[in-house]
């Protein structure tokens, strides 16, 4: 048997344009035979139709038609984050540019951890690590030892735990959490996993953390603090009062650090940036594209105010970064991620950066952020339905008028069970809510008004026992 083509080298091109038509192909074939933003029948359903096209995982003869079922499959029976009903999550669709230099990426196979596996992808991180450290701080007229950086990660997860981890290492070894009862749950499970003190829980009472609560909070409490505020949450889309925590923070002496993930991108936006007041006084900072950035996941980020807050996660190995080789001049890698082994998830931000610009990204989240304002307008004038609150960024919370918290939840449910919809749920003021996260700039008001009728229909099936016209 011959040796099976490889992504990169002198035959690659040949190798792969084939492959590529095949698997557009099937992504198309797939997306056709799904018919909507997810796949119809619920769990079971999805779950036999894969077993079926996969057969024996690990087969004595291999299959060569394997790429195009198994690509048929993977789309059938995925959720669409482009298609305008697939709103659930913070899940952008992301853009053709973007994945076509993650393929590159995928090709190439550069490992961030040595730069003899990455020479130009360890230089490109360093310049796109920095420029966006400066989106969020500035160029100011710091010294050099305190120009902003910032890291790549997997996403907010990680980059939450490495602020946590940052913070600890600062304060010698402990720390205490503070953060509102709207943080992200990957803050309190990273002081979990670092060994940290139980976190105190701020109070949240209108979804943002108060800052007179944080206040009486930061005077009873001993140090070291880390106060974890948020831009961006995960249930609706509220930014915490920034330039108020971080007066606190600073009366106080407490570190802070703001979970920027989802509100992140509005930095982009010359109408919305000023929303994001008060990000600069943090000392750290999550970002997260692969929400308002429309990156193929996983594009993370920390950026850090003061670079020597990352001299703690230097590392020495010397099959990486032997001290001689550094002496010599090439970079050691090894002290800007937790992971050895990484992928150049750098390129696709790269180049959507630079070919889009600052304009093209802010027009992307000022389109998003209308649409969350045009389907809250739909809402709030129809009299099924009741609204949360006006939307913040691109997140919208409603739910039919007079329908307890069990209808709600059937009629999400039933709508991922017949395919046509794709909503999210939380919680909030003691009552369930359906929750449209709107990432989509293609997204439309035709689109806006099918989802709602589609809502409306279901939650009068299932109550009514009809169907309206």
């Amino acid at each position: 048997m011959s040796t099976p083509p490889l992504a990169s080298g002198p035959e690659a091109p040949h190798a792969l344009r084939p492959l590529l038509d095949t698997v557009l192909e099937a992504l198309d074939s797939g997306a056709r035979a799904r018919g909507g933003p997810l796949p119809a029948g619920g769990p079971e359903t999805v779950a036999a139709r894969v077993r079926e096209a996969v057969g024996e995982v690990l087969p004595d003869q291999g299959d060569q038609h394997a790429l195009r079922s198994l690509v048929h499959a993977f789309a059938e029976g995925a959720a669409d984050p482009a298609h305008p009903l697939c709103a659930a999550h913070l899940h952008c669709p992301p853009l053709a540019i973007a994945t076509a230099a993650d393929l590159a990426a995928s090709a190439l196979n550069p490992s961030l951890d040595s730069w003899d596996q990455a020479p130009a992808a360890s230089e490109l991180e360093m310049l796109v690590a920095g420029a966006l450290a400066r989106e969020i701080y500035g160029d100011g007229q710091r010294a050099a030892t305190e120009t902003p950086d910032s890291l790549i990660t997997t996403g907010g997860t990680e980059s939450n735990q490495l602020a946590l981890l940052l913070a600890r290492e600062v304060y010698g070894g402990s720390v205490r959490l503070v953060c509102g009862a709207n943080a992200h749950h990957s803050l309190a499970r990273a002081a979990w996993l670092l060994g940290l003190p139980e976190p105190a829980v701020v109070p949240a009472p209108a979804g943002t953390l108060d800052p007179t609560a944080l206040d009486e909070t930061l005077t009873r409490l001993p140090g070291p603090l880390l106060v974890a505020a948020t831009a961006g949450t995960t249930d609706a889309g509220l930014i915490d009062p920034l330039p108020e925590i971080a007066a606190r923070c600073a009366a106080h002496g407490a570190r802070l650090h703001i979970d920027a993930a989802y509100g992140g991108g509005l930095l982009f936006s010359t109408r919305h940036r000023a929303e994001l007041t008060g990000l600069d006084a943090a000392d750290t900072v999550t970002l997260d594209l692969h929400k308002l950035g429309w990156q193929p996941i996983a594009a993370g980020l920390l950026a850090v105010k003061d670079p020597r807050d990352l001299t703690t996660l230097r590392q020495r190995a010397d099959y990486l970064n032997a001290a001689d080789d550094t002496e010599a001049g090439l970079p050691d890698l090894l002290g800007r991620s937790l992971r050895t082994t990484r992928r150049p998830d750098v390129l696709k931000l790269a180049v959507t950066l630079k070919t889009l610009g600052r304009s093209g990204l802010g027009t992307l989240v000022d389109q998003v952020c209308a649409r969350a304002r045009e389907f809250a307008a739909l809402v709030h004038d129809h009299p099924g339905f009741a609204l949360h609150a006006p939307p913040v960024i691109s997140t919208v919370l409603f739910r039919p008028a007079g329908a307890t918290d069990d209808t709600v939840a059937a009629v999400r449910r039933a709508l991922l069970t017949d395919g046509r919809a794709v909503l999210g749920r939380t919680r909030l003021d003691g009552r369930l809510w359906l929750k449209a996260t709107l990432l989509n700039p293609a997204t439309g008001p035709d689109d806006l008004a099918a989802l709602l009728h589609l809502v409306a229909a279901r939650r009068a099936t299932l109550v009514e026992g009809h169907t309206p016209r």
